[in-house]
């Protein structure tokens, strides 16, 4: 018996094409249109790369009457060439299909199950780059981009699909992956800080109920207005900090609309977890916004600094400020500048602020929102030290999660005409979210091994003779 694919071996005639065309242009006048001769040498180099991988992935076929395949018994059914995704482009190989012979069970392919070929079309490595041009760009784009560097050209509903495929496995992996990716990780060797924010932002929906909304909305008399097929996607940030608060690295999240952010607080609480049981030694800061959902949950988490982003607070100042002055107040900007000022430099700036809002609002009492800041301040003094945080080296903003919001979401999904369904949208955000936290490569090594099976023979009594372990 022969694990082989048992065709002839392949002539490897694009070898000879291109030693062939190298040898003519030894001697050779320049063509006079270099991109044309780059054009034919890509050619050519892709032509071979493609011989030599489908030669390769002949060799991981097995042509033998039983195999056995992660213990259970199948025999073979079929055999016949397929197409497979290559990253130089299609690869046309012969390869055996096996079966337990039941009803409703799929035929196996050995080969595939041992060289790892994703979703039953991609070789590995073809996927990984299209899966990261998927991450930073639209199906469209990637398409154009593929069809222009030459090698493999997937079609643009290829590129759509796959994200979504792969997206479906990780999820069904995550809490493992994510918690390989962690014990894999070194945490920077000067960090001293560790900072966890959280924070979100509108994306629009297929299926974001506009309709419905629109009718609940015209039932209770309210204006039909607002981007009422929006929701929120949750964002969230771990950064680790040197001594002088300088920004090492940062862990980057996003999940699609859910109640309460509860999958990116489950997430971000295992990412914290995760930190200081390895360096028990950083000091935690937790730093959001003054919503109160976002300081439910972070309050819950370890002991730390609890810090509202100073830009927030100066958003606020500033309302207040404006509600007693009016926008265009020489006097309210000078006001709004010198407790600004107070806020962020003075050890007990936040006090003073509270009782220069207290005394606007009680010369200007029929200003309501005074009311609603000074509420905003003494519900966060205890969150606005913002002169000891500074000086310990600590961050005082929320830029990070923000800017998270910006390139993670916003830049890839906020496009004209652009709407999601949280399948797909997961997908994406997983994937750029794996890509700037510097997770890709690691992350891509866990996902595409789940690809891989065990095939061996009937009792596993003899190794496969050809050079690929099963």
């Amino acid at each position: 018996m022969r694990s082989s694919h048992n065709s002839p071996r392949i002539e490897q005639a694009a070898v000879k094409k291109l030693l062939e065309f190298v040898e003519s242009r030894q001697d050779a006048r320049p063509t006079g249109d270099l991109e044309q001769f780059e054009r034919d040498v890509r050619a050519l180099v892709m032509e071979v790369e493609r011989e030599l991988v489908e030669e390769e992935l002949a060799r991981y076929d097995i042509d033998l009457e039983v195999i056995e395949v992660d213990g259970i018994r199948h025999r073979r059914v079929q055999r016949c060439a397929e197409t497979y995704f290559g990253a130089a482009g299609e690869l046309r190989v012969t390869r055996s299909l096996y079966s337990t012979r039941e009803d409703g069970v799929r035929c196996v392919c050995p080969m595939e199950l041992r060289a790892g070929i994703l979703e039953g079309r991609w070789t590995p490595l073809a996927a990984k780059q299209a899966t990261w041009a998927v991450a930073h760009m639209t199906p469209q784009e990637g398409e154009d981009l593929f069809r222009m560097v030459g090698g493999m050209s997937p079609s643009k509903s290829s590129l759509d699909r796959l994200p979504k495929l792969l997206g479906r496995r990780w999820e069904e992996e995550r809490l493992h992956f994510e918690e390989e990716l962690r014990v894999s990780e070194p945490i920077p060797a000067e960090a001293t800080t560790l900072a966890v924010s959280l924070d979100g932002v509108m994306l629009p929906m297929k299926d974001g109920a506009r309709a419905q909304k629109r009718e609940r909305a015209k039932a209770r008399g309210k204006k039909l207005a607002g981007p009422t097929g929006y929701q929120e996607v949750a964002c969230g940030t771990v950064s680790f900090l040197d001594a002088e608060g300088e920004r090492l690295s940062t862990i980057r999240l996003a999940r699609m609309p859910e109640p309460k952010k509860e999958t990116l607080k489950l997430m971000l609480e295992e990412e914290v977890r995760g930190a200081l049981q390895s360096r028990p030694d950083l000091r935690l800061v937790k730093i959001a916004d003054g919503a109160r959902d976002n300081w439910t949950y972070l309050d819950e988490l370890p002991a730390g600094e609890a810090v509202v982003d100073f830009y927030h607070a100066a958003e606020h100042l500033h309302g207040a400020v404006v509600a007693a002055y009016g926008e265009t107040s020489r006097t309210g900007q000078a006001q709004f500048e010198k407790l600004r000022h107070l806020l962020r430099h003075d050890e007990r700036g936040v006090d003073k602020v509270i009782r220069a809002v207290r005394h606007l609002r009680q010369r200007f009492p029929r200003r309501t929102q005074l009311d609603v800041e000074v509420k905003y301040f003494q519900r966060n003094r205890k969150r606005m030290r913002y002169a000891r945080a500074a000086a310990r080296g600590l961050p005082i903003g929320s830029g990070v999660v923000e800017a998270a919001c910006k390139t993670l979401v916003a830049q890839r999904m906020k496009r004209s005409g652009m709407r999601w369904r949280d399948e797909g949208g997961q997908a994406i955000l997983t994937l750029r979210g794996l890509v700037q936290s510097n997770r890709f490569d690691r992350a891509w090594k866990l996902l595409a091994g789940t690809y891989k099976r065990s095939v061996t023979l009937p009792g596993n009594l003899l190794p496969f003779p050809d050079r690929v372990a099963a």
